[in-house]
């Protein structure tokens, strides 16, 4: 996923799927497949192919172009047998490559692998044990011949394959066309070795005049990957890049990790500690619960959490002694002024901190005002003021790319002042801060009002299930309950409505851009200080560590992409709007650049760690790959409703196609339904399906600033810029590569299987599976155990 160099610039510039003749071309050893290992005829898995395709419109109208021909193919076979090969796979036009590759495996696991005659196997693998270079020949297309060729060990194919534009095929097949046997073949080529050689392939396929026909057309028996290489060069005062090591740079050096216990806070300690064991000291500042204290609770995320697993099986039984020698849990809360330190704790650490790390920070979109502000925006306020303690500190802040708002077009790393998504040219950061606490100010007193307390009564005492003589103390706790209820709906619908008033499309976003003038406005009063806003795109799910699909609660996209693994099929989209993903073990390496760059002060204010540009996976791209993760899953499994659901592929429609054919609609006729029964029934017989259809469109209506709205585009080239200056023997380990991302491997392979095992769960409600808890004395035990026990009866209680 992540090589530790660039491959050679030419080697990427020549098409993957082809080799240059070499000098033993001659020693090859041709096997056809048709006869020796299957009885495999190119109709079949093209009609597999049409009958999968992702909408019923087009599976039906292929489907009709395969009955036409299975009339006329007798004839085109008897006339011209290449014509007839092109004319049979041009109903595959409009397939997408990610499909093909997908359903190619998918037909071999199924379908060719259990028919295959095991004497041709096993001669074919007594000859590869010789060493002999085999190469497979069919008919077939190099979807379905690839995962052959992998299972039997091959390594090089000659098959016919399919012409691409953007990832679609156009319906034309590539030259050379491998043509079907002859009439005759079924009858003569039924042997169990189907070695052929050179000179009578290059007859039967009709290459007798070109024979090197033959050597273009073999390709590799891999699935290809094309990476694109971006040649990086630096314009700096001494004109070239300047030695930067990660290891030199952060050698000994005292880090302080706010948020260790997040998604990224985690995987990037993890990451820290297997990759620098040489790091200096990490303060991890952890907030208290009620009945747990910041040290029980980090020790709690080191015997539960995955993310240590190869950690823990590295030190073993010196695991805890490890984390005691370079870990120290600090009791604080970053929203609180001087970081909710101890005064003599806080002093020690601002004299000794080399960076610090604020990965912090409230993700709800749309939270009640009071928590965005204190955990998005105060707690930045409160890190900035710390700075002015440190003696030789440096920041960084983990912020998102979508501080952009509704924006569109290509997005710089810069960090403007005072910014807002419509240009407000009056606005300012602080003055917008004050002006946001005084209303909640102004909100919590009105909360306490009689004039909100007697419309709270009002409403308690109208209730349907308000018991008729409710009054006295049960009524003023339920005043009391409604009263909280009513000063959250408040700030929440208050925050998001500022936001969307400015160019946010909700809270979140809005205070993540807050702190960002503040940092700002810092930077002018203090040009000298060291501090990097970090902009993450939406962070999902590892490609190699702490391992391969490791995913943490129901983040970013999982929910949306739980739903389009159910029968919902249209979600509103703009097809070619790039869905900006990207692995978080990438962000994490980005973190660590970073961080080095701070300390060897060659940063820069801003750096987006985003795939739009370098990588682009575009709507239309990542609905259909969300689709065929879950039909792998699904066609693993047994049932009727796994193979229904395996039938349902979400397709991206427009706005109005939704709001006439999907949820809108349909929630409009269950309401009818509803209502048409309402005098003959006590309750309303489509109640579930409504209040289901109601949160399916709440859902999209959320995420459809980023799936339909502002089109943007992160550039991301000054962690790129750090990467390429780093030594040979650091770029396995610390380089940062995005462009490397095989999005079919990542998504299918990787983040679908990650959410359905890590995330999936807790939205139905499921626990994950049962994993045994490793053993870390960090805390004493007995605090532990008081603690668990304090929490459970606390849970039971409410």
């Amino acid at each position: 996923m992540l090589p530790s160099k660039p491959k050679d610039y030419i080697s990427n510039i020549v098409p993957t799927g082809q080799e240059t003749p070499s000098a033993d071309a001659r020693e090859r050893v041709f096997w056809r497949v048709e006869g020796s290992l299957l009885n495999l005829t190119a109709v079949r898995p093209v009609g597999f192919f049409a009958w999968n395709s992702q909408t019923f419109l087009q599976r039906w109208t292929r489907r009709g172009g395969m009955a036409f021909l299975a009339i006329a193919r007798p004839f085109l076979y008897a006339t011209n047998r290449v014509f007839a090969t092109r004319l049979l796979h041009s109903v595959l036009r409009g397939v997408s490559r990610d499909r093909l590759d997908l359903l190619g495996e998918e037909f071999f696991e199924y379908f060719l692998k259990p028919r295959l005659k095991k004497e041709g196997v096993e001669k074919l693998e007594r000859l590869l044990a010789t060493g002999a270079p085999i190469v497979l020949v069919s008919q077939g297309l190099d979807h379905v011949m690839r995962p052959l060729a992998k299972h039997l060990g091959v390594k090089q194919i000659v098959c016919n394959r399919l012409d691409f534009r953007e990832g679609i095929a156009t319906g034309r097949l590539l030259d050379p066309v491998i043509r079907p046997r002859g009439a005759f073949a079924k009858i003569t080529g039924r042997q169990a070795d189907g070695r052929i050689s050179r000179k009578a392939l290059v007859r039967v396929l009709g290459f007798t005049k070109n024979p090197e026909l033959l050597d273009e057309a073999i390709q590799t028996g891999e699935r290809p990957a094309p990476e694109v290489f971006l040649p990086v060069v630096h314009f700096d005062s001494t004109n070239g890049a300047r030695p930067f090591s990660v290891r030199e740079s952060l050698r000994g050096k005292n880090i302080l990790l706010i948020g260790a216990t997040g998604f990224i806070g985690k995987v990037w300690l993890s990451n820290l500690l297997t990759d620098l064991p040489e790091i200096g000291r990490l303060f991890l500042l952890v907030r208290r619960n009620r009945t747990v204290t910041s040290l029980q609770r980090f020790q709690r995320a080191i015997e539960e959490s995955p993310v240590f697993e190869s950690l823990a099986e590295r030190y073993g039984s010196g695991f805890a002694e490890f984390l005691r020698q370079r870990i120290e849990v600090v009791d604080g809360d970053v929203s609180k002024p001087g970081l909710g330190l101890a005064p003599e704790v806080r002093e020690r650490i601002a004299r000794s901190v080399d960076v610090i790390v604020n990965s912090s920070g409230l993700t709800d979109f749309n939270p009640d005002l009071r928590d965005a502000l204190a955990m998005n925006v105060h707690s930045t306020v409160h890190v900035l003021n710390f700075i002015r303690e440190c003696e030789h500190a440096a920041l960084l802040h983990l912020s998102t790319c979508y501080v952009i708002g509704r924006r569109d077009g290509r997005i710089l790393e810069t960090l403007p002042k005072n910014y807002t998504p419509i240009g407000l040219a009056d606005y300012d950061a602080e003055k917008e801060l004050k002006a946001l606490e005084e209303f909640v100010q102004e909100t919590e007193k009105r909360a306490e009002s009689e004039e909100v307390a007697e419309e709270l009564r009002r409403a308690s005492l109208k209730k349907e299930h308000a018991a008729k003589n409710l009054q006295g103390t049960a009524l003023e706790n339920q005043i009391r309950k409604n009263r909280v209820r009513w000063l959250r709906d408040t700030l929440t619908d208050a925050g998001t409505r500022r936001a969307n008033e400015l160019g946010w499309p909700n809270t979140y976003t809005f205070t993540k851009s807050l702190s960002e003038s503040l940092i700002r406005n810092f930077l002018d009063q203090n040009p000298s200080a060291a501090i990097a806003v970090v902009r993450p795109a939406i962070v999902e799910s590892s490609i190699e560590k702490p391992f391969r699909g490791w995913n943490e609660g129901i983040n970013t996209s999982a929910s949306l992409s739980y739903l389009l693994g159910t029968f919902f099929r249209q979600l509103p989209t703009t097809e070619s709007k790039s869905l900006d993903l990207i692995p978080v073990d990438l962000v994490t390496r980005g973190m660590t650049l970073i961080a080095a760059a701070l300390v060897a002060r060659r940063h820069s204010h801003v750096y987006q760690l985003a795939t739009s540009i370098a990588n682009p996976c575009d709507m239309r791209r990542s609905i259909e790959l969300t689709g065929l993760g879950h039909r792998k899953f699904y066609r693993a499994q047994t049932g009727l409703n796994h193979r229904l659901r395996l039938k349902f592929d979400a397709i991206p429609v427009s706005k109005s196609r939704y709001d006439k054919l999907s949820a809108p609609a349909q929630k409009a006729v269950v309401q009818a339904v509803n209502r048409a029964v309402e005098p003959f029934a006590s309750r309303p017989p489509l109640a579930r399906q409504e209040r289901d259809l109601e949160k399916v469109i709440k859902l999209i209506s959320l995420f459809e600033p980023f799936i339909l709205h502002n089109d943007h585009n992160f550039e991301a080239v000054n962690v790129e810029r750090l990467s390429a200056a780093l030594p040979e023997s650091e770029k396995g380990d610390f380089g940062y590569n995005s462009r490397s991302l095989d999005w079919w491997d990542y998504w299918i392979n990787v983040h679908i299987p990650a959410l359905r095992k890590w995330c999936y769960p807790l939205i139905e409600g499921r626990p994950l599976e049962p994993r045994p808890r490793r053993s870390v004395q960090l805390a004493d035990r007995a605090e532990v155990n008081a603690a668990e026990a304090a929490s459970s009866a606390s849970t039971t209680a409410s």
